[in-house]
């Protein structure tokens, strides 16, 4: 689904946009009648009116589909070079604004277009490993209780008043993000809370935003397929907190990397930690009686709080919204309040309860996100304590993704869980026996007495789960981690329609899946 446009359709002079990002000009940037109404990348979602950007890709480039972004009604192109040699070829009559790199400006362009130059709304940006879906939903379901009209942008969905979009990505392109910027204040929202991820860092999707607060929840191996190395997806996750990118900064400081930002950050900083040996300035203190009751000391601010979400990760999470909160000027006790509210996140630690007889056999099973070492790990560590019979764990990997992270994801199950089944997540194009053999390779690699299934299928392997969780009696507990909210499962380059929390619920309410 395209991002949504406001109604109120806004101008600008194609030379104006022209001269704002410094390209050469010819006779028809002299035409004061050639006005811009929207911009986009993606030739299928042309509108007339627009300015359709033909970006290099790494297997073909935007300019091919111009001829299609005219019958659609663009009625100018921004690309580079090679770009309008290709349009030229093509016999493509439309302007053309070339620059050397056409993305690197497609957000002060798009800011342009929209009117989202001076920015509106409260913007509240957040990036991390992990934490960033479940922190966004925890500060954005706290601001509505406060009484704010409040938007979100991020992995799941994005969600303008009632309006609620499924999402491609992550952070959207410049073109998509201003567009829905501007509809948020054409509906009167006042704050958007956003996820920002180190692609969009990366591949300036979210330039021309300046956040009023930005968060960095942690820092823990992922997407090494994307970045060279550990420093380079460090590198694009401190981008966030540059002048040109963000006025005040919120940073967890329980890992290296979070410290290390803290100290490198080129705009102010408020740290937290949930640490009892490190120093911040806001410290939680976890009841040892009641793990989800925490305290909150900061300056002369105490809170004593509870987190509505299972696990010590989300502690910090709920601790690191409740300040984003306060940062934001909001009233201490109000907050207290407000962040008591359970946020319902999609996917993260989201409990599956079958309807019948089934929903009484005494298993707890959840689906959650976890696809990275760390987050394998936590989410495990969190299920552990109130599991009185088997933790068994449905774990895979994702095709062509970064590889390096499968043999610690299949270590981190075997060291927490009783049973860990292994099979497919989205095996994109590779082979999907190569993957499970990797994450077997690394749970076997532990010393652990978890007993290991390898089930090809992800359907079979949760039916498989639930039986074997039902073989350890009352109080057993079964996971399934990967995927989280997502409703398809991509094999051989074909999204095939499967969402975990089904067929979780499907196997749960099946008295044949049983011992």
């Amino acid at each position: 689904m395209s991002a949504p446009r406001p109604a109120s359709l806004t101008s600008s002079s194609l030379r104006d946009l022209a001269l704002l990002v410094g390209a050469s000009t010819d006779d028809w940037i002299d035409a004061d009648d050639l006005f811009v109404t929207g911009v986009t990348l993606d030739s299928r979602a042309v509108r007339p009116g627009d300015l359709y950007a033909a970006l290099p890709g790494s297997t073909a480039h935007g300019a091919d589909f111009a001829a299609q972004a005219s019958e659609a009604g663009a009625v100018a192109v921004l690309t580079d070079a090679a770009g309008l040699e290709r349009l030229r070829a093509d016999g493509v009559d439309l302007p053309v604004v070339a620059v050397e790199d056409p993305r690197s400006v497609l957000g002060s362009i798009a800011a342009r277009i929209y009117g989202t130059t001076d920015q509106g709304l409260t913007m509240v940006g957040i990036t991390g490993t992990n934490g960033k879906t479940t922190t966004a939903y925890l500060v954005a379901s706290a601001l509505d209780v406060l009484g704010h009209r409040t938007g979100l942008i991020g992995t799941v969905e994005t969600r303008i008043g009632d309006e609620r979009i499924k999402s491609v990505r992550t952070t959207p392109e410049s073109t998509d993000l201003h567009s829905i910027l501007a509809v948020m204040e054409e509906r009167d929202t006042d704050t958007c809370v956003m996820e920002v991820s180190s692609h969009a860092l990366s591949q300036h999707r979210v330039d021309g935003v300046v956040y009023d607060l930005a968060l960095f929840t942690n820092l823990s191996q992922d997407h090494l397929d994307f970045h060279a190395d550990m420093e380079d997806y460090f590198s694009a996750k401190a981008q966030l907190f540059t002048p040109q990118r963000s006025a005040r900064a919120l940073v967890c400081v329980d890992d290296g990397w979070g410290r290390r930002l803290a100290q490198e950050s080129a705009v102010p900083v408020t740290t937290l930690t949930t640490s009892e040996d490190q120093s911040a300035d806001w410290r939680v203190s976890v009841d040892a009686r009641e793990p989800a009751r925490f305290l909150l000391r900061g300056r002369d601010i105490e809170l004593d709080l509870r987190s509505a979400l299972p696990g010590d990760f989300n502690v910090a999470n709920t601790a690191m919204a409740a300040v984003a909160l306060l940062l934001l000027g909001e009233d201490t006790d109000a907050v207290g309040r407000a962040i008591l509210t359970d946020p319902h996140v999609p996917g993260r630690m989201e409990k599956v309860i079958a309807s019948g007889d089934s929903a009484d056999d005494g298993l707890l099973a959840v689906v959650d996100y976890a696809h990275t070492p760390d987050a394998v790990e936590a989410a495990l560590a969190a299920l552990r304590p109130s599991t009185a019979g088997r933790l068994v764990v449905v774990l895979g990997a994702g095709g062509d993704r970064d590889r390096g992270k499968r043999h610690g994801m299949g270590r981190a199950a075997a060291g927490t869980a009783d049973v860990v089944v292994i099979t497919d997540d989205n095996p994109r194009g590779e082979d999907a026996a190569q993957i499970r053999a990797a994450v077997l390779e690394g749970a076997r690699s532990l010393d652990s007495s978890s007993l290991l299934v390898e089930v090809a299928g992800r359907r079979d392997a949760i039916r498989q789960a639930v039986r074997l969780a039902r073989e350890g009696g009352p109080g057993s507990v079964v996971a399934v981690v990967g995927k989280g909210h997502e409703t398809g499962q991509e094999i051989a380059g074909v999204i095939h329609p499967f969402d975990d929390r089904d067929e979780l619920r499907a196997a749960l309410e099946d008295r044949g899946v049983s011992s």
